[in-house]
């Protein structure tokens, strides 16, 4: 049984959504945020980064940073930028990005679903950047971005979501990078309920993105239920802000790889630790994107290889391990370049596929002497892994396109 819980959203006015809505705050620097703000008064960027509105000198974690967050959200309110709806209810939101859409709903999960794990996790988290969200939500006393959820097959949710998307929408708008962004608010009550009866049917949901979001979100939520030992279980920080998916209609782009060096190995030696390591190496013409799954693109010296696994290295017991990332992780980086720890390793980087692969080459040519273009991992093996209670290898998925922020706030 799930539970998921309409909500009143402050969200902005129709005539400033586009202007208001942004990307999230973990997939831009602060410097790139400074940049995407100029001329954007009301971007959102100002709330969920409010470093950008401050000296460039002070500490990201500089209480001064989250008083801004305040600040600047109390002033989006008070200007008439954004407004709270009266009632509580569900929201549609649908993303268009390259002809492909994807429509989820969007309310309120439960904290306690997600600490006994209804709410299923692929990823680790770290400890600072959950500490800075927990401050950002304490702060500002409101959830400002959506977590990115999904649930693995509900007929009675996608018959909703079909019939209420057919309605006149709220907000809809095309994003400056080209995804169309179309937003409807429920019909009705009954369709309020008939949603929450749907989710209480369900056994779980996934995490795709935003595990430092949900964590930070259930923390604070426990802070604020200790500084309150009588609350009741429905107050507002018992639930966080998401955007639940059907998960056939989402799209993980690959997660691609460029190292910064072999570890003292020439280039014919290395490709030979590759086929000794994980398989057939063979040379291609052109840029390589693999086209299964256990089969990688090696970019060298102005060269593209296919590199097909052998069998006998594919057949892990563990979902995780059975991973292609995983797979390339413990056959090949760890053992022949010493890339013990991916995370914090600054041989390698890791580039997401919504850059193309020519920008693997362009990497090869200013900072890096070899790339690795990876096949996507399914929706399938990210839940499998979820069911396991196992942990994808960092930076395994990236999701396009990304949800925004600013469309939607759950104030607690």
């Amino acid at each position: 049984m799930i539970t998921v819980k309409p909500f009143a959203a402050l969200r902005p006015k129709p005539e400033y959504v586009k202007e208001c809505a942004a990307l999230p705050y973990d997939v831009m620097s602060s410097d790139e945020a400074r940049k995407e703000v100029s001329g954007k008064p009301r971007s959102f960027l100002h709330i969920d980064k409010a470093e950008i509105d401050l000296e460039p000198s002070i500490d990201l974690y500089d209480d001064r940073v989250y008083a801004k967050a305040a600040e600047n959200l109390k002033r989006s309110e008070e200007n008439g930028t954004y407004e709270t709806d009266i009632d509580k209810t569900f929201y549609f939101y649908r993303q268009i990005m390259d002809g492909r859409a994807q429509t989820g709903i969007v309310g309120c999960a439960s904290i306690d679903d997600y600490i006994e794990n209804k709410i299923k996790k692929h990823e680790l988290t770290r400890a600072d950047k959950e500490l800075d969200r927990i401050r950002h939500v304490d702060t500002c006393s409101a959830q400002t971005g959506p977590i990115f959820l999904a649930y693995r097959e509900s007929q009675t949710l996608d018959t909703i979501i079909e019939r209420e998307t057919s309605q006149t929408p709220i907000y809809d708008f095309v994003a400056d990078d080209g995804v169309a962004h179309t937003v409807w608010k429920s019909s009705s009550k009954e369709t309020d309920e008939a949603i929450e009866r749907a989710f209480e049917e369900l056994n779980a949901l996934y995490i795709a993105d935003g595990h430092h979001r949900a964590a930070s979100a259930v923390k604070a939520g426990v802070k604020r239920r200790k500084a309150n030992p009588s609350y009741k279980g429905t107050e507002e920080y018992n639930f966080f802000l998401s955007v639940i998916f059907p998960a056939n209609s989402l799209k993980i782009l690959d997660y691609n790889r460029v190292l910064r060096g072999l570890n003292g190995l020439s280039e014919k030696e290395f490709l030979q630790a590759v086929e000794k390591s994980l398989g057939e190496v063979t040379p291609v013409d052109g840029i390589y994107r693999p086209t299964q799954r256990h089969t990688i693109g090696l970019y060298l010296s102005g060269k593209w290889y296919r590199v097909k696994f052998r069998e006998d290295i594919c057949d892990a017991s563990s979902p995780a391990d059975r991973l292609d990332c995983a797979i390339l992780q413990s056959r090949l980086l760890a053992p022949v370049l010493g890339i013990v720890d991916p995370r914090t390793d600054k041989r390698i980087d890791f580039v997401g596929g919504i850059r193309g692969l020519g920008y693997l080459e362009r990497r090869c040519e200013e900072d890096a002497v070899a790339a690795i273009s990876m096949y996507p991992v399914s929706m399938t093996e990210l839940m499998s892994i979820a069911d396991a209670g196992e942990i994808m290898p960092p930076k395994s998925t990236w999701f396009e396109p990304k949800l925004r922020s600013g469309i939607f706030i759950h104030k607690i």
